[in-house]
């Protein structure tokens, strides 16, 4: 991940404005669902993922600095995680996390520098 967990890469593809509720969400090593919510807020933007099955139904909050790539013709966003590191992040539960600046920060560092990712 980049120094800006919270910011998208220059080379991910990503578009300001771009629409992205429903593109599918690909880990390094295969798919964790497809994204419910996202945010495009400079240094504060993120996917929130709604697993399915996978992870019986959870969501889980990812940073924009996780996305490599972005491909708008197959609707699908490629993150550097795997899908046992998206599984083990931190807990998420929306309302009370999703405008949480202790939980960002715990997140980021989950996924950044120093972190079980690095």
């Amino acid at each position: 991940m980049t120094e800006q967990p919270w910011s998208y890469r220059s080379t991910s593809g990503h578009l300001a404005g771009a629409v992205l509720a429903g593109y599918k969400v690909e880990a390094t090593d295969g798919s964790i669902g497809k994204v419910d919510k996202h945010s495009d807020v400079v240094d504060d933007a993120y996917l929130v993922v709604d697993t399915g099955v996978w992870i019986f139904g959870k969501e889980v909050l990812l940073p924009a600095g996780l996305v490599s790539r972005i491909d708008a013709e197959e609707r699908k966003i490629y993150v550097d995680a795997s899908r046992e590191q998206v599984k083990k992040s931190p807990e998420f539960h929306r309302e009370p996390h999703l405008g949480d600046a202790t939980y960002r920060q715990h997140l980021g560092l989950y996924y950044g520098p120093g972190g079980p990712l690095a």
